[in-house]
């Protein structure tokens, strides 16, 4: 899943695409390097984000998501928490919903991805973008009495709400949110316990790539940098049984991972 921000201030790649055309272009090279899906947004979910209205999320990715079905029949998914700019997005081409929220900013989502019938990922976080902090930034831990307890437990229940509304189970993707809400020390250890959120027996997605408890342990403070601990996490969560990764640097972790398949295999198809 290559990342693709069309905003101005995401933590990484913020303002990167000035135009339309810049911005399928560059999902365009990410096709190119191995990416089989396009997460698009239009608002940064990076701590201290300023909020977006809908509207201006909507002028920002539909031109490119239109532009970009027109030239590609790669997934395309649309990272939102608000269900009008998801359902502009499968409107013009999207296929999956990307909600960092799992559903629990609008309570529309988990019907429009019902009726849709696209695919919709849940993420865990412990707050909104304004109030959270990056990972090796925070004056004391988020508190939890197990982390990753309650990140499955938390995952569980929005899974379960989601198909109480209509969604089908081969549709949901969770997403342990690591990085949001959670300490450098938080972070590696659901990394490290990996396993037990691989038992709530949905796909899950690692979306790792370049954030900040990388440069924490590695020294890199621009976290263009951070493409080695990146990938290194990539395979980390390869051999656990993830198959998803939302990265930033396609080919790097494409590389690393058709290592870790020839090492530990292909994903399973039964």
């Amino acid at each position: 899943m290559g990342v693709l921000n069309v905003t101005p201030d995401s933590f990484s790649d913020g303002g990167q695409h000035q135009t339309s055309q810049e911005a399928v272009d560059h999902a365009l090279r990410m096709v190119d390097e191995g990416a089989c899906i396009i997460d698009i947004g239009g608002e940064s979910t990076r701590p201290g984000a300023d909020r977006i209205d809908s509207d201006q999320q909507i002028a920002r990715t539909i031109p490119v998501i239109k532009q970009l079905r027109e030239q590609s029949q790669v997934l395309i998914s649309i990272d939102t928490t608000r269900s009008s700019v998801a359902e502009a997005a499968l409107d013009a081409g999207a296929n999956i919903i990307n909600d960092v929220s799992a559903g629990c900013e609008d309570d529309q989502m988990f019907n429009l991805a019902a009726n849709r019938g696209c695919g919709l990922i849940l993420m865990h976080r412990l707050a909104s973008p304004q109030h959270d902090s990056y990972s090796d930034q925070y004056n004391a831990d988020p508190i939890y009495d197990d982390v990753v307890q309650s990140v499955c437990k938390f995952l569980s229940k929005r899974c379960e709400a989601a198909k109480g509304a209509g969604v089908e189970s081969e549709s949901l993707v969770i997403d342990p949110g690591l990085g949001f809400g959670k300490s450098v020390e938080q972070c590696y250890e659901l990394i490290k316990r990996m396993d037990k959120i691989q038992t709530l027996g949905f796909p899950v997605l690692c979306a790792v790539s370049r954030k900040s408890f990388i440069g924490a342990v590695t020294g890199k403070s621009v976290p263009a940098d951070r493409v080695i601990g990146s990938a290194a996490v990539s395979v980390m969560h390869y051999q656990t049984g993830v198959r998803l990764f939302r990265v930033h640097d396609v080919a790097a972790n494409c590389e690393a991972l058709a290592v870790a398949s020839a090492v530990y295999g292909p994903v399973k198809t039964d």
